[in-house]
């Protein structure tokens, strides 16, 4: 693969942001639906309640990261949940995935943020060995617990 880009992404690439979010949706099990994605997507840019990050290759999207702005009580600082991270089958294994988590913690870093985290499938070894290789440390002081609503 030829040189990758990384970018903030705009309104203006939804049509791209769409496609991978409705990738990555799949991925997780999820039927695809990209009218509801879309949907999704453009009120999370029209509220700024996101930022996409767009990871482009020869013009084309090839993956995207989504973080979600925090902020952690203790440290009374900044922190982000990078909540969505994917790579289109045809651009893994590429450095992609690295890429766009590199710029995941500098645009934390650039937003004073004291800490960037994420979850994933515990048997998405290939993610995890990605991040751990790039210093991700798996939680040893703290649980996680959700609490389903849609009951």
């Amino acid at each position: 693969m030829s040189s990758i880009t990384i970018r903030q992404a705009v309104l203006a690439d939804l049509d791209a942001v769409v496609t991978l979010f409705d990738g990555y949706r799949q991925f997780y099990g999820q039927a695809s639906d990209g009218v509801a994605a879309r949907h999704f997507l453009q009120a999370r840019f029209e509220h700024g309640q996101s930022v996409v990050l767009l990871a482009e290759s020869q013009g084309q999207a090839v993956g995207f990261a989504q973080l979600y702005p925090s902020f952690s009580s203790v440290s009374m600082a900044r922190v982000f949940v990078l909540n969505d991270l994917f790579v289109s089958p045809a651009a893994r294994r590429l450095g992609v995935g690295e890429a766009l988590l590199t710029a995941a913690a500098e645009h934390a870093r650039q937003l004073g943020a004291v800490r960037l985290s994420l979850n994933t499938d515990v048997q998405n070894l290939p993610a995890q060995a990605l991040y751990e290789s790039m210093g991700w440390a798996r939680d040893q002081k703290y649980h996680a617990y959700h609490l389903s609503l849609n009951s």
